[in-house]
């Protein structure tokens, strides 16, 4: 049955913006300011963040707390006397001014016409203002709806009632979130009781408990699921 989508709920790194090229490249910035090789520390740096990340999702730490802890741990394995939140901050701001795009990201975006589109990220407000405001589609969104500003992040259902708050939005069925995180962005979606779409491009195995209602491995296949296949 041909299912009709009037809003679509993006995810923004690693669905739209292509984080990980983003994140080596501030890092690698942040890093020649202060005199130090990105290389020694790039793998442990990504290892301390990935669980803070997900104790962000779990709410067991705030989204600043997660700014400054990971180079806070990060300098203690590697005996650094730096200044966690200064670097922090100049991190963030590299990481701003990196607009690297998911491969068919704009050719999906040109493609979507008379359908209402916003981002739910989890993520600092001043990174995400500062990509999209550098992007190809920078006024395709209606809304950027991020966790660090709304205090709430994805899989809570708190950040999705402001959304629909936000958007007015009173029918759940014709809502569609698209996302690489089946975490935050399938887990969440799916427990507001809203359509989702994986985004997988690696295809990897789905080992959660959560259920996405369409798994994609290439942006220009949501056009496909939009039209009704």
């Amino acid at each position: 049955m041909k299912k009709h989508y009037d809003v679509l709920l993006f995810d923004l790194d690693d669905t739209i913006f292509d984080f990980q090229t983003a994140e080596k490249a501030a890092f690698t910035q942040v890093f020649k300011e202060y005199g130090l090789r990105a290389p020694d520390y790039l793998h442990d740096y990504q290892s301390v963040s990935n669980g803070l990340w997900q104790q962000l999702e779990q709410q067991q730490i705030s989204l600043t707390q997660l700014g400054n802890e990971r180079f806070n741990q990060l300098f203690k394995m590697h005996k650094l006397s730096l200044d966690a939140q200064q670097f922090n901050d100049t991190y963030l701001r590299f990481l701003g001014e990196q607009p690297f795009l998911i491969e068919g990201a704009v050719a999906l975006f040109e493609e979507l016409q008379d359908i209402r589109i916003a981002a739910v990220s989890n993520g600092f407000e001043r990174v995400q203002q500062a990509r999209i405001a550098l992007s190809p589609f920078a006024n395709k969104f209606e809304e950027l709806i991020i966790s660090e500003t709304v205090g709430h992040q994805k899989p809570s259902r708190a950040i999705f009632d402001y959304a629909f708050n936000t958007l007015q939005i009173n029918n759940k069925d014709t809502v569609l979130m698209i996302g690489d995180s089946l975490t935050s962005d399938i887990k969440g979606g799916q427990h507001y009781g809203i359509d989702t779409c994986w985004f997988n491009p690696n295809y990897k195995a789905n080992h959660s408990e959560a259920a996405p209602t369409y798994e994609i491995h290439h942006l220009s296949e949501l056009i496909t699921i939009l039209n009704g296949f």
